[in-house]
């Protein structure tokens, strides 16, 4: 009786493996990876992010021991590790994007790319910190529970989520396919905090708490802008094609001029302005342009008032 529920079992599990391996069941879930290219892999990219934030805030993250005396050779080390590893990875990127089939693959040519791409990327390394360090002030200057910069490097999500941000802008900007939108997912997935990498986000950038924060992939933010939890800059409804395909790669999202503060909850959508110095208050539904300087509130008999 025995052998006969183990046969049946083996049975089973063998026409699970069929279905399974048919390939009509995974017609639009499947890979076809190129033989002897590198393939993407989430977890190098998540120790790829952490050796990053090593870097960029020495003695948090990792473990970089922070040491006037020893802090170059240890950020020789860890550059250099980030170099080879972000290579290898921009690589498989590459290779990811190739049509099904392609039997033209010159991969010495990928290889060239892959490493003229990190390498770009690391000599940004400065730039991206400089901007943090802007980004730090006005979390800083923001908060008057925050006690230290360290604070809010080891407590605050936003700075995760900003940092996530800025290194996968750059490897947009750089052509880098698939990866920097992985990245900002990780910190989406880590804080909360969803900012599309393909956004424009000056400096000393702040959002406060930050959980259900949304910010589109053609959202231009200025500087001195700061953000509360909750709030979503987004777009409406898409427009569609001839064939009734939405129609991609068009400004959708709001711009926000320097010196904006928006509120909790409230949404803004669209491919509109809020004007440099505006107030949005909390739990608005914001869908045409704010002029300059203008506050818009809560009321029964109007939705905005002139500061």
């Amino acid at each position: 009786m025995k052998n006969n529920t183990s046969e049946i079992a083996q049975i089973e599990l063998v026409e699970v493996i069929d279905k399974l391996s048919s390939e009509s069941s995974f017609k639009n879930v499947f890979h076809l990876s190129h033989a002897g290219l590198p393939i993407l892999s989430s977890q190098v990219l998540e120790q790829m992010v952490e050796l990053t934030r090593s870097i960029l805030f020495p003695g948090y993250f990792g473990t970089f021991t922070a040491s006037k005396a020893s802090v170059k050779y240890q950020m020789g080390v860890k550059v250099e590790e980030l170099s080879e590893s972000l290579t290898n990875q921009i690589l498989a990127s590459l290779c990811f994007i190739l049509e099904e089939g392609d039997k033209n693959i010159d991969e010495q040519e990928l290889k060239i790319k892959a490493e003229e791409k990190s390498k770009a990327f690391i000599t940004r390394l400065p730039k991206i910190r400089e901007v943090l360090l802007t980004d730090l002030q006005a979390m800083y200057n923001g908060d008057p529970a925050a006690k230290s910069y360290g604070e809010i490097i080891f407590c605050y999500p936003a700075i995760r989520a900003i940092t996530n941000y800025r290194i996968a802008h750059e490897l947009l900007l750089l052509g880098v396919p698939l990866i920097p939108r992985i990245i900002t997912e990780m910190a989406h997935s880590e804080t909360g905090i969803d900012i599309h990498p393909g956004a424009t986000i000056g400096e000393y950038f702040c959002i406060d708490h930050g959980t259900g924060v949304v910010i589109g992939e053609t959202c231009i933010i200025g500087k001195h802008v700061q953000l509360y939890q909750g709030v979503t800059l987004g777009a409406k409804s898409f427009p569609l094609d001839e064939n009734g395909n939405p129609i991609k790669g068009i400004p959708r999202h709001p711009i926000i001029e320097d010196n904006v503060i928006i509120y909790s909850n409230s949404t803004i959508l669209g491919r509109i302005t809020i004007g440099e110095g505006a107030t949005i208050g909390g739990n608005l539904w914001v869908t045409n342009d704010v002029a300059k300087g203008e506050r818009m509130i809560q009321a029964k008999s109007k939705n905005k008032e002139i500061m």
